[in-house]
């Protein structure tokens, strides 16, 4: 297990926020913390600490006033630590070599390929063919719906009909280099990870792969480990101190040493 830091920006600030509170409507989103420091700053701390594959997600849809300052924010970032980090939010085809070449190791998609509900195949290969399997991550942020968890788009907001399975880890790792997995209903809260989720990943292991949402303690991150198998990483946003939270920075990365 490998922590992997994070740098959400919304509105062109750095933030933690509520997972499922995001909405378009308004740029609105219930904040748990906002970073007096610019995203870049937190780029450079991770490259001190030598913390690779660490994430940056725009949260702020193109069409969004805010979208070009929290651009702005991300390729400062991506400037200060060259393949360090991985960049999403809005990627597509199009625009993904903007952050390639600004230094994103991997370009994280969700929306471009989960769309009107379903994966959209053409549009997978489009983008793996532009940017090459090696420099893919999808991310598969996921909430649960009648005891199961499904893919969710468009910042959260919608529910597909693909399910977060075994059949659709193999199939779709045929086409990325990495998942980043987003347990939404958790998400920002620090009340503990899902359970079932990490197990699922765990159990499978077949590339690498991220979980995000809910870790606030270092017993969450045993759990984790152990449910995990030591096959997925983590990544803690609200609960770590740099971000307003109670978990010290320095001791999550002593813990990880261990």
């Amino acid at each position: 297990m490998k922590f992997r830091p994070c740098i959400d920006i919304h509105n062109g600030s750095v933030k933690q926020i509520v997972g499922g509170s995001l909405t378009d409507d308004g740029n609105l989103a219930q904040e748990n913390f906002v970073s007096v420091q610019d995203a870049a700053f937190f780029s450079k701390l991770y490259r001190e600490y030598e913390l690779t594959g660490g994430h940056i997600i725009m949260l702020n849809p193109v069409s969004s006033s805010y979208y070009e300052e929290t651009k702005r924010q991300a390729l400062a970032a991506l400037a200060a630590y060259p393949g360090g980090l991985q960049a999403g939010g809005g990627i597509t085809p199009e625009n993904a070599a903007i952050f390639l070449k600004a230094g994103a190791s991997h370009v994280i998609v969700t929306s471009y390929v989960f769309s009107r509900g379903l994966v959209q195949y053409d549009r997978l290969r489009a983008l793996v063919k532009e940017v090459g399997k090696e420099r893919l991550t999808l991310d598969l942020s996921v909430r649960s719906r009648n005891g199961r968890y499904y893919i969710v788009t468009d910042r959260w907001q919608n529910y597909t009909s693909v399910e977060l399975n075994t059949q659709t880890l193999d199939t779709l790792s045929g086409f990325c280099d990495e998942f980043l997995i987003h347990a939404v209903d958790v998400e920002g809260k620090s009340a503990g990870i899902e359970e079932p989720v990490v197990k699922l990943l765990g159990d499978w292991g077949k590339i690498p792969v991220t979980y995000a949402g809910g870790v606030h303690s270092f017993e969450d991150l045993d759990r984790l480990k152990a449910l995990g198998q030591d096959r997925v990483d983590v990544t803690i946003g609200s609960a770590l101190d740099l971000f307003g939270g109670k978990m010290a920075f320095q001791d999550v990365l002593a813990y990880m040493k261990r």
